[in-house]
């Protein structure tokens, strides 16, 4: 865990020393400040990685201070400590670019978990732009992946951290939230990145092709085996192989399968001689495959060989915040392909595509986009350009703003319910879909009295 340079602004003597000896104990770097306006000069005097604030002081109260901070350093962190407690103030705070707040008498267990989950996002922050450097050196597009939301940058920077092993991965979620990208990140990040990246969709082959696609075959083995041909891990050497539904896998597949990854080697069908390749197992799946073990119809063993790695990307419906950052970039490519002039969209047609559900996911939006751009008359997508209409149905997102001004503990309830229920009760996926850290999933439970 990083630790912290934190500057302390309180102008209670004994509350501020009381954090500041306990943060020291905890091996972060405490200064004090008793006001806002000392705060303020220390924050451009030194550097700090985090502001805990009094909201209420003499002078300069805590929003102000907040407000003058997030000019000067946007990426400075702030925690607001109130004794008043009340939404409305937690709400002003955190719009003005608060990243949490805490109320008086300040529990310490709870501050100890805001002040790690912002230490692991930094550390975060710093792994993805590390990452993104490799990118850029390797000449991967930005067009992979494109996102705001803090599940896909939680994503993206596992993706970065397991590609330089040869780990299997398992990139679960429904069809079209992109699977395959994140196969190919992990690919292009990797030290097989100049060998090839070799992409088999198990379901689309008939049963009776699919083992001599994957193995290839020799001459006679089969009517119509006219000759011997390589397979797909002859062909990936090297390389990764990405298998995408694997939960289609036939019985006689999966135990040639689990083969490989056990001993590294195989035989064409048809064929004796054993073969090696030197390959790494990327698979992909849209159903539930511990299901599908209890079913009988998926070997446990081999489960548990592909699950080494799990990634769960959540639909679109589950990270809106990446929508907007979808819309601008595939609105400027199709306009690029198409030879148009495209400045942006409507605000009603944004709102349409905002509240839209997307069964599709990522690739309906895509498509959408597309479509409005070929369609357009005008340099602004409207909601004629869109194939909603009438018809739309989307849910419209305002429970979630007139519930915030309510309660923010009300609205964290609710999110956490969800995101279990999507997550079939598993906390680390539960996390991932909130942007948290699994620890502090289980504070909040226990301190919502949440099942554990």
């Amino acid at each position: 865990m990083k630790k912290l340079s934190i500057l302390i602004v309180e102008d209670g003597q004994i509350q501020r020393e009381m954090l500041r000896d306990f943060l020291r104990k905890e091996g972060h770097t405490a200064t004090e400040a008793d006001s806002g306006e000392k705060a303020l000069a220390e924050v451009r005097a030194a550097y700090y990685d985090l502001l805990l604030m009094d909201y209420k002081m003499p002078g300069m109260n805590g929003l102000q201070v907040l407000q003058e901070v997030k000019k000067f350093n946007p990426e400075i962190d702030v925690i607001m400590m109130t004794a008043y407690g009340t939404i409305e103030t937690a709400v002003e705070a955190m719009k003005a670019g608060a990243v949490d707040y805490v109320t008086k008498p300040i529990d310490l267990d709870e501050l100890v978990l805001h002040i790690n989950r912002i230490s692991e996002r930094r550390i975060l922050l710093r792994e993805n732009e590390m990452m993104r450097k490799r990118l850029q050196e390797q000449g991967v597009t930005a067009d992979q992946i494109v996102f705001r939301s803090p599940q896909m940058e939680s994503l993206v920077n596992l993706a970065g951290r397991v590609a330089a092993s040869r780990a299997t991965v398992l990139v679960r979620g429904e069809s079209g939230t992109g699977k395959e990208l994140f196969a190919r990140l992990i690919h292009n990040l990797s030290p097989r990145a100049a060998r090839p990246l070799i992409a088999v969709n198990c379901g689309a082959l008939p049963e009776t092709l699919l083992e001599s696609e994957l193995f290839g075959h020799e001459k006679g083995s089969f009517t119509g085996a006219s000759a011997r041909r390589i397979g797909r891990f002859e062909e990936a050497d090297g390389g990764t192989l990405f298998l995408d539904e694997i939960g289609e896998l036939t019985a006689a597949v999966q135990i040639k399968l689990l083969r490989f990854l056990q001993e590294r080697e195989f035989q064409r069908v048809g064929g004796n001689q054993v073969l090696h390749s030197d390959v790494r197992i990327i698979t992909a799946t849209n159903r539930d495959l511990e299901a599908r073990v209890k079913e009988g119809a998926f070997r446990e063993d081999l489960f548990y060989r592909l699950n080494v790695v799990d990634m769960f990307i959540p639909p679109l419906r589950e990270r809106k915040e990446d929508i907007p950052a979808l819309i601008d970039h595939f609105l400027k490519k199709f306009a690029a392909e198409n030879g148009k002039e495209i400045e942006g969209v409507s605000q009603e047609a944004h709102d349409q595509l905002l509240k839209y559900d997307y069964p599709g996911n990522v690739r309906e939006l895509i498509n959408i986009l597309e479509r409005a751009v070929v369609i357009a008359r005008d340099p602004i997508i409207t909601v004629a350009d869109l194939p909603f209409g009438d018809r739309f149905t989307g849910p419209v997102e305002t429970a979630g703003e007139g519930r915030l001004k309510d309660s923010i503990e009300e609205l964290e309830k609710q999110m956490i319910l969800k995101a279990l229920e999507e997550a079939d009760n598993h906390q680390t996926k539960a996390a991932g879909i909130l942007g948290i850290s699994e620890r502090m999933l289980r504070y909040k439970l226990k301190k919502y009295g949440m099942k554990q």
